[in-house]
Order: C-alpha cells, then sequence, then structure tokens
C-alpha cells in the first residue's frame, strides 16, 4: 500500500526586506510575489503553491512584520497575525546579514507564542562570513525554542534542499488541497496590478517612498482568444510632487514603467498582444481610506 502524500500550510514570517518574497518565488519555482529592496513590498497575505509527487506545500507569504501607522499597516499586520494560526510550521525568516535589534525581537517574541512547528531560516549567508554562522546560531536558539535552524540562500539557491526535507518531515498526511497545475491562489488580475506596481518600485527607487498602488480600472480580454488584452490601470501617490516623480521629465519614466509592465504582462497572460494605458492619480491620505484599501484587495 502505498503511503499517503503529505499536505500542509507552511507561514513564511519576518521582516522587512528578510527574502520571504524572494525565497517564495524559489520554492515554487514561478514568479508568484513581487521583489523589491524597497520594505513593506508585499501587503497582503497570498498563497504559493509547491507540487511534488509526494506531497504538496502551500506556502502563505506575509508582510514584512512592522510597527503599524496607517490604516494600510494595520490590514498588513492582520494578515501576517492571521497567518499564524491553523498552519502546520512557520518558518521564520532572519536576514543574516544584518545586525540584531529591536525590530527582530519584535519578530521572535510574536513566533514564539505559535504552537506549530517552528523553523529558523538565517537566510542571505551568501553574504556573510561563514565564522559568524554558529555565534549567530546559538544566540538564536537561547532567545526561541526553534525546532531547527537552517542557513540558507534564497537568492542562490543554497540549503533549500535541506528545507525541504525538514518541512516534509513535520507536514500532515493528506490529499491536495488545490490542483496540481496551481502555483498560486491570486487572480490574474491581482497579479497583474503586481507586477505594475513592481516596476513602479523598481524605477522610482529612492525618489519615492513605498507610499504607492495600483488600481486596475480595466480588464478587458474580450478578444483573448485572439490574442489580445486590454488593460488600464492608475497607478495612486500621495502627493502631486510623486506623481511628477513616476511620470518623470517628458513622460520618460511612466513610459518605461508601462514598456516593462507590458512584457511582464504578456508573459503572465500567454497573449501576444496586450494594450497597457497607465494614469496616475494623486489620492491624499490613500492609505487610511477604508474602501480604496478594500479595491486594492487589503481586507
Amino acid at each position: 500500500m502505498w503511503p499517503m502524500p503529505k499536505c500542509g500550510f507552511v507561514a513564511l514570517i519576518g521582516r522587512p526586506n528578510s527574502g520571504k518574497s524572494t525565497l517564495l518565488n524559489r520554492l515554487v519555482g514561478q514568479k508568484v510575489s513581487i521583489v523589491s529592496d524597497k520594505p513593506q513590498t508585499t501587503r497582503g497575505r497570498l498563497l504559493g503553491i509547491l507540487n511534488s509527487p509526494d506531497a504538496q506545500i502551500v506556502f502563505v507569504d506575509t508582510p514584512g512584520v512592522h510597527r503599524p501607522g496607517h490604516r494600510l499597516n494595520k490590514r498588513m499586520m492582520d494578515a501576517v497575525y492571521e497567518s499564524l494560526r491553523g498552519v502546520d510550521v512557520v518558518l521564520h525568516l532572519v536576514d543574516a546579514s544584518e545586525s540584531f535589534g529591536r525590530g527582530e525581537q519584535y519578530v521572535v517574541d510574536l513566533v514564539r507564542q505559535t504552537d506549530s512547528p517552528l523553523i529558523l531560516l538565517l537566510n542571505k549567508v551568501d553574504l556573510i562570513n561563514k565564522g559568524r554562522l554558529l555565534p549567530m546560531i546559538q544566540d538564536y536558539q537561547d532567545r526561541a525554542e526553534y525546532d531547527e535552524i537552517i542557513p540558507v540562500s534564497a537568492l542562490d539557491g543554497d540549503n533549500i534542499d535541506v528545507l525541504l526535507e525538514a518541512l516534509s518531515k513535520r507536514l500532515p498526511e493528506g490529499e491536495r488541497l488545490y490542483p496540481e497545475e496551481s502555483f498560486t491562489d491570486q487572480r490574474e488580475r491581482a497579479m497583474a496590478s503586481e507586477l505594475i506596481r513592481e516596476k513602479v518600485l523598481l524605477h522610482t527607487r529612492q525618489e519615492l517612498p513605498y507610499s504607492t498602488a495600483v488600481v486596475l480600472e480595466e480588464f478587458d480580454e474580450s478578444k483573448r482568444g485572439e490574442g489580445f488584452v486590454r488593460i488600464t490601470a492608475s497607478i495612486i501617490v500621495d502627493k502631486p510632487s510623486q506623481k511628477k516623480i513616476v511620470i518623470g521629465r517628458s513622460g520618460s519614466k511612466i513610459k518605461t514603467i508601462g514598456i516593462e509592465a507590458r512584457k511582464d504582462l504578456q508573459g503572465l497572460l500567454d497573449v501576444p498582444k496586450l494594450f497597457l494605458d497607465l494614469n496616475v492619480k494623486v489620492i491624499e491620505g490613500w492609505r487610511d481610506r477604508d474602501p480604496l484599501l478594500d479595491e486594492i484587495g487589503l481586507i
């Protein structure tokens, strides 16, 4: 008799820029979560699904743990707290290249409250002297009762096989919850708006705070069977000065954002032709407006 397959949920918890999105994309083998060097890039709870012959692992990516200020930030932290409930394993990601501080202690105190098996991932070990690892491992083990501590590099893939083996040992037996071809629970429209936001973050760098959002105004796939999709999207910013930054001199920056986003969207939607119309809207205080946060999908 064949053994039952494994299936379960694994939460990814960590501070902003600890590498959760990079790790998720590496594990799933698909671009599920957008990646940026800006803090709080991931804003909501999203799933990445890894299928293997004997297991289905559903990873729950969460926003970086931070002190909430605006309504946006409160909703982001609510997504973190919710993700800690009812999962089979919790992965605490740490940027091993950064010094331990009060922010990391807050995450340690948070994950210590879980009843699920707890694994610490010391990420970005490719950036540190390996002689620092053993003292770091001992330091974290003294702070919380981790079931396992694994040094990894989400960027290079170091020790990802060790991580998957550790997860497989701790997942319950059960049938797959999602079709075998699934790699995320996100709808195409949500992924499309996130791909556009990724390009905005990439091309504004330090000029623009992370206080921007993307809302799809139109997603016309009536001619998708003919290989054509039309998308109209609004980039939301807080101030008129930020609008000028996104548009750029003579519209150069928004043109670049549009060209790169269009290429990625064609790949996502698997169409040879795609029309993308981008607008920039100023909505002061949008991070505290619940109806807009609902529209973005932060519930």
